[in-house]
C-alpha cells in the first residue's frame, strides 16, 4: 500500500513539474491559431461606471459559445449608450470543434495585444475576431489590413501565368462557394474567404481586389496572404506538387477541395513547429516514465532493507 501511495505521489509531483507537458504534445495539432496580426484602435474607452467592460465580456462570451454551431456569428451588446457590435469568423474548411478552439483565444488575445480600446481585431490563421464600440468610424470593405509575401521568387518560369490562372478560378469559386473556396490548379494551392455577411457580387468584387494586389505586392513570390477588411487570399505554389494536407476534423462542404492552412511553403515554419512538438512532448513522456521507474526501484529497495 505504501509503494502504491508514494507512487501516486510522484505522478503528482511529475504533473507539477510538468505542467504544460499535455499542451506541448496537444499543440502538434493547433497550427490554426498561429497569430497573423492584430489591429487596435489608439483610443482607449472610458470606462468609469463598468458598463463598457460588462458589455464587451457579454459579447465575448455570446461569440465563443456561437463558435460551437457556425463558422460565422455577429452580434451587438450593450446599452443604448454602450452598444458595441462584435463577429468571429472561422476559415471555411474548419470543423466546429476547431473553429472553438480558435475563437475561445480570441478574447484573451484581443485583451492582451489591444486592451481596452474602441475597436480591435485579431486575425489567427484558422480565426478572426473583431469589434467596434458604436460611434467609430467606418472603412471601406477594401481597404488592405495586412499582407505577407514568400521570401523566394520564382521569375521566368511560367508560375505567373499559372498562379493567375489559379486566380481565376478561384475567384469564381468564391462566389458558388458562396463566402468560402479553395483548390489547386497546376501546384498552385488558392483560398479565398470573405466575411460571413456579404454577399456573392460584393464578395467577387473583394476577393477579385485582393488578388490584384497580390499581384502588384507580392509580384513573383512562391506564396502570399493579402487580407481586406471584408475578405481575404492567399496562394502557394509548390514546384515540386502540392503535398498531402491533413485536414481538420471535417471540410466545409461549401469547399471544393481539400486544403487547411496558409502556410509559407518558402519556410515550412508550421511542419517546423509540429515537428518539434511532438518531439518535445514525447521526449517529455519519455522523461516522464523513466523518472516514475527509478522512484519506484528505490522505494522498493528501500522496503527491501527495511526489512
Amino acid at each position: 500500500m505504501g509503494l502504491s501511495i508514494s507512487f501516486l505521489s510522484i505522478i503528482m509531483m511529475m504533473c507539477l513539474l510538468f505542467p504544460d507537458l499535455n499542451v506541448v504534445v496537444k499543440s502538434a495539432t493547433t497550427e490554426y491559431t498561429t497569430l497573423i496580426y492584430k489591429g487596435c484602435a489608439r483610443q482607449q474607452f472610458s470606462d468609469p461606471s463598468g458598463l463598457y467592460s460588462q458589455a464587451l465580456s457579454a459579447m465575448f462570451g455570446s461569440l465563443v459559445s456561437q463558435s460551437t454551431k457556425t463558422r460565422f456569428y455577429k452580434t451587438t451588446t450593450g446599452t443604448s449608450t454602450t452598444t458595441i457590435t462584435g463577429l468571429f469568423q472561422c476559415r471555411g474548411d474548419l470543423s466546429n470543434h476547431d473553429c472553438y478552439n480558435c475563437v475561445s483565444r480570441l478574447p484573451v488575445l484581443s485583451d492582451k495585444l489591444c486592451g481596452k480600446t474602441i475597436a480591435s481585431r485579431v486575425q489567427l490563421s484558422g480565426c478572426y475576431l473583431l469589434y467596434e464600440v458604436s460611434g467609430f468610424s467606418q472603412i471601406s470593405g477594401m481597404e488592405m489590413l495586412f499582407k505577407t509575401c514568400g521570401k523566394n521568387n520564382i521569375a521566368g518560369t511560367g508560375f505567373e501565368e499559372r498562379r493567375d490562372t489559379a486566380f481565376g478560378v478561384m475567384q469564381n469559386g468564391v462566389v458558388s462557394g458562396h463566402g468560402f473556396y479553395a483548390t489547386t490548379y497546376e501546384s498552385v494551392y488558392v483560398l479565398g474567404q470573405c466575411e460571413g455577411d456579404v454577399g456573392d457580387t460584393d464578395c467577387s468584387g473583394c476577393v477579385k481586389n485582393a488578388l490584384e494586389k497580390a499581384q502588384v505586392e507580392c509580384g513573383s513570390s512562391i506564396s502570399g496572404q493579402i487580407y481586406l477588411h471584408k475578405c481575404f487570399i492567399a496562394y502557394s505554389y509548390y514546384p515540386n506538387g502540392v503535398p498531402r494536407r491533413s485536414s481538420s476534423s471535417s471540410s466545409s462542404s461549401s469547399s471544393s477541395s481539400s486544403g487547411s492552412s496558409n502556410s509559407d511553403p518558402s519556410t515550412s515554419t508550421g511542419a517546423t513547429g509540429k515537428t518539434v512538438a511532438i518531439i518535445v512532448g514525447g521526449a517529455a513522456g519519455v522523461g516522464f516514465l523513466v523518472i516514475c521507474l527509478l522512484f519506484a526501484k528505490n522505494l522498493m529497495r528501500k522496503k527491501h532493507d527495511d526489512y
